[in-house]
């Protein structure tokens, strides 16, 4: 026997062919194994194929060898091509769709604020209404993406609709404060409704508290732009900031809304209808840390900077 190998003197000599390529793969340290089913030009390929297109499935890619002569491969053997090109299946980020008036408008109101600090976000006001549903969406279709790379164009699916059989609420989160949380019940929101139900019980009261350098942030909502309740802010001497649209990802609310949204969805006994649904996130609500919010509200500073070096685009937040 050599040293340290399981070949003998007579396989070494007298052997046959097998013999030798098992003494070679023992030399060179390689080992056996079953030769790949595809070759590295091959590989490129399916990694290629699904940059491509982010939607095809690893089935799809099966079909197209099987239409080749002679050449079958696998389900898992494609997956793992793509987890060596880097490619994993995930989700795709839901966002609003973006044209390039909406970017070009994100981007300068970014450069506008980009010299604010913390402390000038600090007396913002930032509100916002959003839908809650009983029932979520499971219907998500997989995508084949780097990691890090969720808010590439090409790995965004843009929505514009909420669910139904959902209720809606409005909220406003600022540095050591929030407002309560307000269902908007019977009917959707109105300029009037606006005004009696949001600016003068909570945002007139911050703006007392807060003093003249309070700053009010809504979006672009309909009822918000009404003549009426730009007349009722300027009577109460409440600013408005100035918003871009379709710029849900720039406001902070958004992630304590989605903080919210998991909160009710872990409890116990998670909503069965309407009425619980209205006193989970009432009670989860009052229930976040505000150390939450503060957190959000500060990183005012890098959404603007994200945004600015990303041309207006979608930001990772």
């Amino acid at each position: 026997m050599l040293p340290g190998s399981s070949i003998s003197l007579t396989a070494l000599f007298h052997g046959c062919g097998s013999h030798l390529k098992l003494l070679e793969c023992v030399v060179d340290g390689t080992g056996g194994g079953r030769v790949r089913s595809t070759t590295p030009a091959e590989d490129r390929y399916i990694v290629l194929s699904a940059k491509r297109n982010r939607r095809t499935t690893d089935q799809q890619v099966v079909n197209k060898f099987l239409a080749a002569p002679g050449k079958q491969i696998s389900r898992k053997t494609v997956a793992r091509r793509l987890r060596g090109g880097g490619l994993y299946a995930r989700r795709p980020s839901v966002c609003v769709s973006l044209t390039r008036q909406h970017r070009t408008a994100r981007l300068q109101w970014c450069r506008e604020h980009h010299n604010w600090t913390e402390q000038d976000w600090a007396c913002v006001q930032f509100s916002d209404e959003s839908r809650f549903s009983l029932s979520s969406d499971c219907r998500r279709q997989l995508i084949w993406r780097e990691s890090g790379t969720a808010y590439r164009p090409e790995n965004i699916q843009e929505k514009d609709q909420y669910q139904t059989c959902s209720i809606m609420v409005w909220a406003g989160i600022m540095i050591n404060g929030r407002t309560r949380i307000h269902v908007v019940a019977n009917g959707t929101m109105t300029g009037q409704r606006y005004i009696d139900e949001v600016l003068f019980p909570d945002v007139r009261l911050f703006r007392g508290a807060v003093g003249d350098k309070f700053v009010f942030m809504d979006d672009n909502a309909t009822c918000h732009r009404t003549l009426t309740v730009q007349d009722c802010l300027d009577s109460e001497g409440i600013q408005r900031l100035v918003w871009p649209a379709r710029s849900p990802d720039l406001n902070p609310i958004e992630n304590v809304w989605d903080a919210l949204g998991r909160q009710v969805a872990g409890r116990n006994y998670p909503p069965t209808n309407k009425n619980t649904l209205i006193r989970a996130l009432t009670e989860e609500w009052d229930k976040l840390p505000q150390q939450l919010l503060d957190n959000v509200v500060q990183s005012m500073v890098r959404r603007v900077e994200c945004c600015i070096i990303l041309h207006g685009g979608h930001i990772p937040y």
